[in-house]
């Protein structure tokens, strides 16, 4: 049975100081690609296998759209977004169902209770029950079926990975990873295919969906330069205002997504790019990983991004309501 990189195989990526304690060390794998694509840093495993989970929605989003399910500006933003739930958020994906004579029944994602604090403290006060436009993946479901709708491909059974729509998205993921060979398919948790790949091949991917040109003679190129700016753009679509993706979307021009499980990527405006995988599991210092190893090899300004980790409430520690300690990359 195929696995993820081993602890053996695993570096220290990130520590959580709580005051001068050492209280918790996250280890993992990373990879480093500069401009050219050429790995100039590896940590850890970077040829073992990852589920890239979330972090594989920008292949789907550029799949989706290369099937037909062309959008723009927000809406395309929300089709590669984990978005947290919001009231702006669900509006965007209504839109996107209703305008191709689609209602929320047809999404195939669980329903769910927004990510967003207040949103779904309001939601419980009002006794409102929990929906699936509301799940973090609605609005990648929403793209998925847009594209079933426009080539009359069956809507129920679109989830299958037997499916036209989910081959065709298997075909975009292994072409943008450089022709890397998939070991394994199982089922993410909104219920849609997610692909084994290496972790030096999700890089690959996603560095060519981050640095690829909207005036591309390639019609995959073109959606993904498109993909990638309206990302940057929108970057309050992608998660949700203070949210790490968001931030560190806004405060650096990255194109970042992460994966539940530990993913990581992210691209700088240059090209460099990064994939990282933590073995425990744990999101919570993915971003910081990443940033610091952009900032690293020189595609980010250290100085910078020392700032912004140093001050971003995402990686304090608290202790009795004030801050005791901080989430620190060690890399």
């Amino acid at each position: 049975m195929p696995s993820t990189f081993s602890a053996a195989s695993a570096v220290e990526l990130a520590i959580v100081e709580r005051g001068d304690f050492v209280e918790s060390r996250h280890a993992g794998s990373a990879v480093v690609l500069n401009p050219d694509g050429e790995q100039v840093l590896t940590l850890g495993d970077a040829e073992a296998l990852v589920l890239p989970r979330s972090a594989m929605k920008p292949f789907q989003a550029v799949a989706c759209a290369t099937a037909g399910a062309t959008f723009e500006d927000e809406r395309l933003a929300i089709s590669t977004a984990s978005h947290a739930g919001t009231d702006a958020h669900v509006a965007i994906v209504r839109e996107m169902l209703q305008e191709a004579g689609l209602t929320e029944d047809h999404l195939g994602c669980p329903a769910s209770y927004p990510d967003d604090s207040a949103t779904r403290a309001e939601m419980i006060r009002d006794h409102a029950p929990a929906s699936r436009v509301r799940m973090t993946c609605s609005g990648k479901h929403a793209a998925m079926l847009v594209a079933c709708a426009v080539n009359g491909w069956d809507k129920e059974t679109y989830l299958e990975p037997s499916h036209p729509l989910q081959l065709h998205i298997r075909e975009v993921v292994e072409r943008l990873c450089g022709g890397a060979r998939i070991e394994a398919t199982v089922t993410d948790g909104c219920g849609a295919p997610v692909h084994a790949i290496a972790l030096s091949a999700l890089a690959r991917g996603i560095q060519r969906i981050g640095t690829s040109s909207e005036r591309s003679p390639f019609a995959l190129h073109r959606v993904a330069g498109a993909l990638t700016r309206a990302v940057r753009e929108h970057a309050w679509v992608v998660e949700g205002a203070g949210r790490a993706d968001t931030a560190a979307i806004e405060a650096f021009g990255v194109l970042s997504k992460f994966g539940a499980e530990g993913v990581q990527v992210m691209v700088a405006p240059d090209g460099t790019t990064v994939a990282l995988k933590v073995l425990d599991g744990s999101r919570r210092a993915g971003s910081a990983i990443a940033l610091s190893l952009l900032a690293r090899t020189g595609a980010l300004p250290i100085d910078g991004v020392r700032a912004y980790l140093a001050e971003s409430p995402l990686y304090a520690i608290s202790g009795a309501g004030r801050e005791v300690g901080r989430v620190r990359a060690t890399v």
